[in-house]
């Protein structure tokens, strides 16, 4: 079957077919070229920390939440400083005049993707969002230059969120970072462990740290962020509750740290994904890695087929991820009277688009291929720390 070209100058990518029919459509962003420096959100504390949307909409460059206070509210000025996360209503940021990268990441600052950040682009402004959509966007705005998001952890698994965020925007995986997370206990000062009785972080994190919090006998509370568990411990001077989050949270917050290294398990790395506007192109010189996605018709062998356009030409697979497509009705056969789904495959492989084998299994997958996408081919990060 006769098949489109595939370069390995630029564009980099095989033609990309249309997305399928249960991809969101586009975003209709007008992008501004003037570039604003952000000035920032700062927030009194309220009882449960809400916001006030209508202010947020009056007010784009700097608002001000005021709620009455207690004594049990008091909070140290250097802790109301810190930058507010850009929220999914809210991107008052935009890229700074200056050549230091903004990089966007998702929850508060003290957050393992915040290291994460400055691991991949030493030196940028760390930019801080309350959701992954929120990262994805600003990147496409404009109001960053880049992001770096988590993709999948050695324990935890894949975070299927971000995979599926991938597909909906039109950013390009330009790299991937790996991140050793080490776990550790803390709380106010002046409050002992045998003084806690709770402890609070992400539902990850709890269960990385399981055997150890069960021993300690402290009853565990999921929140949203590893770093916001921290910073909740800290803004309401809890005496009875600690949180376990990293040792850049600790510092942050003005938190002691109990206890160190308390994951169940030592080998705990996640792995993310550095994503901007425009593509890498692709290059020979070091080890590479490319990142596709793409659907089949259902067929007897037909994912064997599709898998083996890669073992035909000595390509090592490195990950294969599975996700149904949304809004997609469920097929029926009639033969046999069932219903199944339809998926989308999300593979990555070790060879660089700019290689004539990795050029050519992709001209083979497409023969069968209802729908190819190239996410990204970018160089492999060999290092654990």
């Amino acid at each position: 079957m006769a098949a489109s070209r595939i370069v390995a100058h630029p564009p980099p990518y095989p033609h990309r077919q249309s997305p399928p029919s249960d991809a969101p459509p586009s975003l209709n962003l007008t992008l501004n070229p003037k570039r604003y420096r952000n000035l920032g959100i700062r927030a009194s504390l309220r009882g449960h920390e809400e916001k006030n949307k209508n202010d947020l909409a009056d007010k784009p460059h700097s608002v001000e939440l005021r709620a009455t206070s207690t004594p049990d509210d008091v909070v140290s000025r250097d802790l109301l400083s810190l930058p507010r996360p850009l929220s999914s209503t809210q991107l008052s940021a935009s890229v700074s005049d200056s050549s230091r990268l903004r990089v966007a990441y998702q929850g508060v600052r003290g957050a393992y993707s915040e290291s994460a950040a400055q691991k991949a682009y030493p030196n940028c402004e760390a930019v801080p969002c309350e959701q992954f959509d929120t990262a994805f966007d600003a990147v496409e705005r404009w109001l960053v230059d880049r992001a770096v998001l988590p993709i999948e952890n050695s324990l935890g698994g894949s975070i299927h969120r971000n995979y599926d965020l991938l597909l909906r925007h039109s950013l390009h995986i330009v790299g991937e970072v790996n991140f050793a997370v080490r776990h550790c206990l803390m709380a106010n000062h002046g409050v002992k462990r045998e003084d806690l009785k709770r402890v609070l972080s992400h539902p990850q994190a709890l269960a990385q740290c399981e055997n150890t919090l069960t021993k300690f006998g402290l009853v565990r509370e999921a929140v949203d962020d590893t770093a916001g568990a921290a910073k909740h411990v800290a803004y309401h001077k809890l005496q009875d509750a600690g949180a376990v989050a990293s040792s850049a949270a600790a510092k942050i917050y003005g938190l002691n740290i109990l206890d160190q290294d308390i994951q169940d398990d030592s080998d705990n790395v996640t792995r993310f994904l550095m994503l901007a506007r425009e593509p890498m192109i692709p290059g020979t010189d070091r080890r590479f890695k490319t990142s596709i996605v793409f659907s089949l018709e259902e067929g007897p062998g037909i994912l064997f087929k599709a898998l083996a356009v890669f073992a035909l030409r000595q390509i090592n697979l490195t990950k294969i991820e599975s996700r149904p497509l949304r809004n997609q009705p469920l097929r029926a056969d009639d033969s046999n009277n069932s219903k199944y789904f339809d998926y989308l495959f999300y593979v990555d492989f070790e060879a660089s688009m700019a290689e004539q084998s990795a050029q050519n299994a992709l001209r083979h997958l497409k023969e069968f291929a209802t729908f190819l996408r190239v996410l990204g081919s970018y160089p492999v990060d060999t290092s654990l720390t």
